[in-house]
C-alpha cells in the first residue's frame, strides 16, 4: 500500500525504468526478427538460384544427351544401310530409371507399310549384331568430348556376317579410317578384312612358337 507521493514517485520510477527495458528488449527482438527475415529471403533467393541452375543444367544435359543419340543413331544407321544394303534403321530409347539414364537399343525394318522393331539379337542373326556393336564403337569414339584420341582396336569385328556382305564391311572400314583419320589396328582370320589394310601380319604357331609373316603392304 503507497502512503505517501513519495512512494508514488518511487513507484512510478520504477515502472519506468522496467518499462524502458522491456522497450530496448522488444527493440533488440524487433531487430533480430528483421535480421531473421533477411537471413530467411538470403536463403530463398539462394535456392531459387540453385534450382534455376539445376534445371538448366538438366535441359543441358538432354540437349547434350539428344544430339549425342542423333549422332550415334545416324552413324549406326548408315552403317548398317552400308554393309547390308537395305533400308534398315538403328533407334535408341532413352528413359528414366531410378534417377539414371537407362537406353534401349532397336532395329527397324520397313516393308510396305509395315514396320518392323526389334532387338538386335533378334534381328536377322549375329551380323546384324556385331555391326551395330562395331559402329557403336567408332560412334562413341567420336562424339566423346574431349576427343579420345588412339587408334581403334577391332578383335574379329564381323564374324558372323556373312561372306555376302564382308567387302561391304571391309570398304566400310576403309572409309571410316579415312573419313576419321584414324588408324585401325584389328586381329581377324577373314582375307577379305585383311586385305584392305595398309600393312598385314599373318601369325602362325609352330611347336611353342609363334612366327610373324608381313603378307601385305600398300
Amino acid at each position: 500500500m503507497i502512503n505517501s507521493y513519495e512512494e508514488l514517485d518511487g513507484y512510478i520510477s520504477q515502472i519506468k525504468s522496467y518499462i524502458s527495458k522491456e522497450e530496448g528488449k522488444k527493440e533488440k527482438i524487433l531487430e533480430q526478427i528483421e535480421e531473421n527475415k533477411k537471413f530467411i529471403e538470403d536463403i530463398q533467393s539462394e535456392t531459387n538460384l540453385i534450382e534455376k541452375v539445376s534445371i538448366l543444367l538438366q535441359r543441358t544435359s538432354e540437349f547434350a544427351r539428344n544430339q549425342a543419340k542423333v549422332q550415334i543413331e545416324s552413324l549406326v544407321t548408315n552403317c548398317l544401310q552400308y554393309v547390308f544394303e537395305n533400308n534398315i534403321e538403328f533407334e535408341i530409347e532413352i528413359e528414366e530409371l531410378y534417377g539414371k539414364a537407362n537406353a534401349e537399343f532397336y532395329v527397324i525394318t520397313k516393308v510396305g507399310d509395315t514396320v518392323i522393331k526389334t532387338k538386335p539379337e533378334q534381328s536377322r542373326g549375329g551380323g546384324v549384331v556385331d555391326i551395330i556393336s562395331l559402329a557403336l564403337r567408332i560412334s562413341f569414339l567420336q562424339v566423346h568430348k574431349p576427343r579420345i584420341e588412339g587408334p581403334l582396336i577391332l578383335d574379329e569385328p564381323a564374324k558372323h556376317v556373312s561372306e555376302d556382305y564382308i567387302f561391304n564391311v571391309a570398304d566400310f572400314l576403309k572409309r571410316t579410317s579415312e573419313m576419321f583419320d584414324r588408324q585401325i589396328i584389328m586381329v581377324t582370320h577373314n582375307n577379305h578384312l585383311a586385305s584392305i589394310s595398309t600393312n598385314a601380319y599373318r601369325v602362325s604357331m609352330k611347336d611353342t612358337e609363334s612366327h610373324i609373316e608381313k603378307i601385305t603392304s600398300s
